[in-house]
Protein backbone atom coordinates (compact mmCIF):
# COMPACT_ATOMS: atom_id res chain seq x y z
CA UNK A 1 0.00 0.00 0.00
CA UNK A 2 3.11 2.06 0.63
CA UNK A 3 5.51 3.81 -1.80
CA UNK A 4 6.34 6.96 -3.02
CA UNK A 5 3.96 9.54 -4.40
CA UNK A 6 5.18 10.69 -7.50
CA UNK A 7 2.89 13.94 -7.83
CA UNK A 8 4.03 15.07 -4.13
CA UNK A 9 6.69 16.90 -5.39
CA UNK A 10 4.25 19.27 -7.57
CA UNK A 11 2.58 19.51 -4.51
CA UNK A 12 5.44 20.57 -2.80
CA UNK A 13 6.68 23.03 -5.04
CA UNK A 14 3.03 24.31 -5.46
CA UNK A 15 2.83 25.46 -1.87
CA UNK A 16 5.60 28.00 -2.63
CA UNK A 17 3.04 29.44 -5.49
CA UNK A 18 -0.10 28.97 -2.29
CA UNK A 19 2.04 31.01 0.20
CA UNK A 20 0.52 34.06 -1.70
CA UNK A 21 -2.41 34.28 0.64
CA UNK A 22 -4.48 36.59 -0.93
CA UNK A 23 -4.10 35.21 -4.44
CA UNK A 24 -4.73 31.58 -2.83
CA UNK A 25 -8.21 33.04 -0.34
CA UNK A 26 -9.10 34.54 -4.11
CA UNK A 27 -9.51 31.09 -5.42
CA UNK A 28 -10.55 29.44 -2.50
CA UNK A 29 -13.34 32.40 -2.26
CA UNK A 30 -14.27 31.63 -5.68
CA UNK A 31 -14.68 27.53 -4.80
CA UNK A 32 -17.04 27.93 -2.67
CA UNK A 33 -19.24 30.48 -4.03
CA UNK A 34 -19.52 28.35 -6.76
CA UNK A 35 -20.18 25.23 -4.69
CA UNK A 36 -23.31 26.95 -2.81
CA UNK A 37 -24.66 28.52 -5.97
CA UNK A 38 -24.45 24.72 -7.55
CA UNK A 39 -25.75 23.41 -4.42
CA UNK A 40 -27.06 25.50 -1.52
CA UNK A 41 -25.44 27.51 1.17
CA UNK A 42 -25.60 24.71 3.72
CA UNK A 43 -22.51 22.64 4.07
CA UNK A 44 -24.19 19.78 5.88
CA UNK A 45 -26.21 19.09 2.56
CA UNK A 46 -23.33 20.34 0.35
CA UNK A 47 -20.75 17.71 0.05
CA UNK A 48 -18.73 20.14 -2.80
CA UNK A 49 -19.69 23.44 -0.60
CA UNK A 50 -18.51 21.08 2.91
CA UNK A 51 -15.24 20.17 1.30
CA UNK A 52 -14.27 23.80 0.02
CA UNK A 53 -14.83 25.01 3.87
CA UNK A 54 -12.42 22.56 4.81
CA UNK A 55 -9.76 23.61 2.48
CA UNK A 56 -10.74 27.36 3.22
CA UNK A 57 -10.62 26.61 6.83
CA UNK A 58 -7.39 24.59 6.35
CA UNK A 59 -5.59 27.55 4.82
CA UNK A 60 -6.37 30.03 7.98
CA UNK A 61 -9.25 31.65 6.06
CA UNK A 62 -11.15 33.92 8.64
CA UNK A 63 -14.83 32.55 9.01
CA UNK A 64 -16.04 36.09 7.94
CA UNK A 65 -14.74 35.79 4.36
CA UNK A 66 -15.75 31.95 4.05
CA UNK A 67 -19.52 32.77 5.17
CA UNK A 68 -19.67 36.22 2.72
CA UNK A 69 -18.33 34.13 0.07
CA UNK A 70 -21.20 31.67 0.72
CA UNK A 71 -23.98 34.74 0.63
CA UNK A 72 -22.43 35.40 -3.01
CA UNK A 73 -22.94 31.95 -4.02
CA UNK A 74 -26.68 31.89 -3.04
CA UNK A 75 -27.21 35.37 -4.07
CA UNK A 76 -27.86 36.82 -0.58
CA UNK A 77 -25.00 39.13 -1.30
CA UNK A 78 -24.18 40.48 -4.75
CA UNK A 79 -21.18 38.71 -6.67
CA UNK A 80 -20.03 37.50 -9.33
CA UNK A 81 -21.00 34.19 -11.85
CA UNK A 82 -18.54 32.27 -12.20
CA UNK A 83 -18.11 29.54 -14.96
CA UNK A 84 -16.58 26.36 -14.56
CA UNK A 85 -13.84 25.28 -17.72
CA UNK A 86 -11.48 22.33 -17.83
CA UNK A 87 -8.78 22.10 -20.46
CA UNK A 88 -7.06 19.33 -21.68
CA UNK A 89 -3.52 20.13 -22.52
CA UNK A 90 -0.20 18.54 -23.05
CA UNK A 91 3.29 19.98 -22.14
CA UNK A 92 6.81 19.30 -22.63
CA UNK A 93 7.71 15.85 -23.38
CA UNK A 94 4.06 14.72 -23.79
CA UNK A 95 3.18 15.40 -20.02
CA UNK A 96 -0.68 15.68 -19.85
CA UNK A 97 -1.99 18.73 -18.10
CA UNK A 98 -6.12 19.18 -16.74
CA UNK A 99 -6.25 22.84 -16.07
CA UNK A 100 -9.31 23.86 -14.30
CA UNK A 101 -10.46 26.99 -14.32
CA UNK A 102 -13.18 29.12 -12.41
CA UNK A 103 -14.09 32.23 -14.44
CA UNK A 104 -16.00 35.41 -14.91
CA UNK A 105 -14.89 36.05 -18.35
CA UNK A 106 -14.56 33.09 -20.80
CA UNK A 107 -12.87 34.42 -23.87
CA UNK A 108 -10.42 36.13 -21.52
CA UNK A 109 -9.38 32.49 -19.14
CA UNK A 110 -9.23 30.85 -22.72
CA UNK A 111 -6.69 33.26 -24.60
CA UNK A 112 -4.60 33.59 -20.95
CA UNK A 113 -4.64 29.30 -20.85
CA UNK A 114 -3.92 29.05 -24.80
CA UNK A 115 -0.85 31.84 -24.20
CA UNK A 116 0.90 30.45 -21.37
CA UNK A 117 0.38 27.01 -23.00
CA UNK A 118 2.13 27.95 -25.89
CA UNK A 119 5.04 29.98 -24.37
CA UNK A 120 5.83 27.08 -22.32
CA UNK A 121 6.29 24.59 -24.94
CA UNK A 122 2.73 23.08 -24.70
CA UNK A 123 -0.75 23.62 -26.66
CA UNK A 124 -4.66 22.67 -25.87
CA UNK A 125 -5.60 18.08 -26.92
CA UNK A 126 -9.04 16.81 -26.66
CA UNK A 127 -7.62 13.97 -25.44
CA UNK A 128 -5.75 13.88 -21.99
CA UNK A 129 -8.84 13.37 -19.88
CA UNK A 130 -9.02 9.60 -19.68
CA UNK A 131 -5.81 9.17 -17.99
CA UNK A 132 -7.06 11.14 -14.94
CA UNK A 133 -9.48 9.95 -11.84
CA UNK A 134 -10.71 12.30 -9.58
CA UNK A 135 -9.39 11.33 -5.91
CA UNK A 136 -9.38 12.44 -2.40
CA UNK A 137 -5.86 13.44 -1.28
CA UNK A 138 -5.45 14.36 2.63
CA UNK A 139 -1.88 15.06 3.53
CA UNK A 140 0.04 14.93 6.91
CA UNK A 141 3.44 16.38 7.82
CA UNK A 142 5.92 13.79 8.01
CA UNK A 143 8.02 15.44 10.62
CA UNK A 144 4.49 15.60 12.83
CA UNK A 145 3.32 11.79 12.03
CA UNK A 146 4.99 8.80 11.07
CA UNK A 147 3.88 6.90 7.85
CA UNK A 148 3.16 3.88 10.25
CA UNK A 149 0.22 5.65 12.40
CA UNK A 150 -0.67 7.47 9.25
CA UNK A 151 -1.17 4.39 7.48
CA UNK A 152 -3.04 2.26 9.95
CA UNK A 153 -5.72 4.94 11.17
CA UNK A 154 -6.16 5.84 7.28
CA UNK A 155 -7.15 2.50 6.49
CA UNK A 156 -9.14 1.68 9.11
CA UNK A 157 -11.54 4.94 7.85
CA UNK A 158 -11.81 3.04 4.59
CA UNK A 159 -8.44 4.78 2.69
CA UNK A 160 -7.75 3.77 -0.40
CA UNK A 161 -3.76 4.05 0.15
CA UNK A 162 -1.06 5.95 1.66
CA UNK A 163 2.21 6.93 0.11
CA UNK A 164 4.58 9.09 1.58
CA UNK A 165 7.78 11.55 -0.17
CA UNK A 166 9.16 14.86 0.18
CA UNK A 167 8.85 15.15 3.93
CA UNK A 168 5.00 14.42 3.51
CA UNK A 169 2.45 11.36 4.16
CA UNK A 170 -0.14 11.43 1.81
CA UNK A 171 -3.69 9.26 1.82
CA UNK A 172 -5.52 8.50 -0.77
CA UNK A 173 -9.37 7.90 -0.88
CA UNK A 174 -12.48 7.35 -3.40
CA UNK A 175 -14.11 10.72 -4.05
CA UNK A 176 -17.11 9.00 -2.28
CA UNK A 177 -15.07 8.40 0.85
CA UNK A 178 -13.33 11.55 1.00
CA UNK A 179 -14.98 12.97 3.93
CA UNK A 180 -15.31 9.94 6.08
CA UNK A 181 -11.92 9.14 5.91
CA UNK A 182 -11.00 12.91 6.60
CA UNK A 183 -13.13 13.20 9.61
CA UNK A 184 -12.34 10.04 11.03
CA UNK A 185 -8.09 10.97 10.68
CA UNK A 186 -9.63 14.54 12.77
CA UNK A 187 -11.24 12.71 15.27
CA UNK A 188 -8.15 10.13 15.77
CA UNK A 189 -6.08 13.52 16.40
CA UNK A 190 -4.34 13.78 13.10
CA UNK A 191 -4.25 17.45 11.76
CA UNK A 192 -3.86 17.54 7.68
CA UNK A 193 -1.63 20.04 6.15
CA UNK A 194 -3.85 19.50 3.00
CA UNK A 195 -7.20 18.11 2.39
CA UNK A 196 -8.74 18.38 -1.26
CA UNK A 197 -10.57 16.47 -4.20
CA UNK A 198 -8.47 16.42 -7.47
CA UNK A 199 -7.56 14.67 -10.46
CA UNK A 200 -4.90 11.77 -10.19
CA UNK A 201 -3.01 10.12 -13.39
CA UNK A 202 -3.63 6.43 -13.89
CA UNK A 203 0.56 6.13 -15.35
CA UNK A 204 2.55 8.90 -15.10
CA UNK A 205 5.25 9.51 -17.79
CA UNK A 206 8.84 9.68 -16.34
CA UNK A 207 11.04 12.95 -17.86
CA UNK A 208 14.97 13.75 -17.52
CA UNK A 209 15.14 17.21 -15.25
CA UNK A 210 15.27 19.65 -17.92
CA UNK A 211 12.14 18.41 -19.00
CA UNK A 212 10.62 18.41 -15.42
CA UNK A 213 11.79 21.75 -15.37
CA UNK A 214 10.28 23.07 -18.22
CA UNK A 215 6.95 21.33 -17.12
CA UNK A 216 7.01 22.68 -13.46
CA UNK A 217 7.79 26.23 -14.91
CA UNK A 218 4.55 25.91 -17.10
CA UNK A 219 2.16 24.56 -14.13
CA UNK A 220 3.40 27.69 -12.03
CA UNK A 221 2.60 29.89 -14.25
CA UNK A 222 -0.49 28.75 -15.39
CA UNK A 223 -1.71 28.53 -11.69
CA UNK A 224 -0.13 32.05 -11.10
CA UNK A 225 -3.29 33.00 -13.43
CA UNK A 226 -6.21 34.32 -11.39
CA UNK A 227 -8.41 32.06 -13.28
CA UNK A 228 -6.78 28.78 -12.46
CA UNK A 229 -7.68 27.17 -9.36
CA UNK A 230 -5.35 24.41 -10.34
CA UNK A 231 -3.57 22.03 -12.38
CA UNK A 232 -3.06 18.53 -12.54
CA UNK A 233 -0.54 16.38 -14.03
CA UNK A 234 0.86 13.21 -14.92
CA UNK A 235 4.41 13.68 -14.69
CA UNK A 236 7.02 11.54 -12.93
CA UNK A 237 9.53 13.53 -11.44
CA UNK A 238 13.24 12.02 -11.79
CA UNK A 239 14.62 10.77 -8.06
CA UNK A 240 17.66 13.31 -8.56
CA UNK A 241 14.88 16.26 -9.42
CA UNK A 242 16.01 19.65 -7.78
CA UNK A 243 13.67 22.67 -9.25
CA UNK A 244 15.76 24.95 -11.14
CA UNK A 245 16.76 28.40 -9.47
CA UNK A 246 14.70 31.40 -11.30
Amino acid sequence: MSGHSKWATIKHKKGALDAKRGQMFTKLIKEISIAARMGGGDPEGNPRLRTAVIKARGANMPNDNITRAIKKGTGDLEGVTYTEITYEAVGPGGVALLVNVLTDNKNRAAADVRNILTRGGGGLSGSVAYLFKRKGIISYDGEKYTEDQIMEAALEAGAQDVTSGDGGIEVTTEPEDFEKVLEAMQKAGFEQSMAELTQVADITIPVDNNTANKVMKLIDRLEENEDVQSVASNIELPEDYEPEEE
